[in-house]
């Protein structure tokens, strides 16, 4: 299983940000324990790359099931949707949610004798989801018949809706939150991701991160893809303010923070 960064920047490196060991750590503890866990936070800062990278150094043990959903999907449309992902077999004809279900919970059995990996069900975009269908996920879950390690993962949205259930919260054994980078943190952490970024002075940094980026792991990949191709165009090995600002107007010039920021 590859993982690539988003836009696949040549030269970028993984950050070693506390997330992406809680989320390798966690998805070890819920694949041990088949239990339940929840993965959330704003968009764009590398929740779902932190778990593929997790199931990418556990390939040989974890037999990882991605699904993801259209917005407020229905429980039919949820079930018709797991079972084509675990099955690879489209649903057809007119089965109703209780039909689908009895075969989820088949293909969701202890399935050891035939495959030794354990099994784990990544929800994606799980924000998507209403506490109805977080609550038929839980069901399949908890059945005597099924053995399989749920990983919910997703915007806060989700969270919000697990933490008005006390029977759906009680069960997340593991939860990550992902928060925006700290100023701390971008000059700490991004000298590492790319070489255009080595010894540039953390006023820079502070600079892009004011400016445009404001502690979102993909808004910085987004401008070092452009930073990278106008260094090279300049022939310069580092970012400057002068290169930042021509980043930012083909970016449609500087963004705003997020209200909670």
């Amino acid at each position: 299983m590859s993982v690539r960064h988003f836009l696949d920047i040549d030269g970028a490196a993984t950050l070693p940000t506390e997330e992406l060991s809680l989320v390798d750590q966690s998805v070890a503890d819920l694949v041990r324990t088949q239990a339940m866990g929840a993965v959330h936070g704003p968009a764009g800062l590398g929740k779902t790359f932190a778990v593929e990278r997790a199931l990418a150094r556990r390939v040989g043990e974890v037999a990882a099931c991605w699904v993801s959903f259209p917005s407020r999907p229905t429980m039919r449309l949820v079930a018709a949707t797991l079972l084509e992902e675990l099955t690879r077999v489209p649903v057809t004809g007119r089965r109703d949610r209780f039909a689908l279900t009895a075969e989820l919970l088949e293909e969701l059995a202890d399935h050891r004798g035939r495959d030794p990996r354990e099994r784990l069900l990544v929800v994606d975009e799980a924000q998507q989801l209403n506490r109805e269908c977080i609550e038929f996920l839980r069901y399949l879950h908890d059945h005597r018949l099924t053995r399989f390690a749920l990983l919910l993962v997703g915007g806060d949205g989700a969270w919000k809706v697990l933490a008005r259930e006390p029977m759906l919260r009680s069960r997340i054994y593991r939860r990550v939150v992902f928060r925006e980078l700290t100023g701390e943190q971008v000059c700490a952490l991004m000298p590492r991701f790319h070489p255009v970024y080595a010894e540039v002075a953390a006023e820079t940094l502070l600079f892009v991160d004011d400016h445009f980026a404001h502690g979102n792991l993909r808004d910085w990949a987004a401008f070092t893809a452009t930073a990278v191709e106008l260094c090279r165009a300049g022939g310069r090995d580092r970012i400057d303010e002068a290169i930042a600002r021509n980043a930012f107007a083909l970016h449609g010039g500087t963004r705003a923070g997020a209200a909670t920021r």
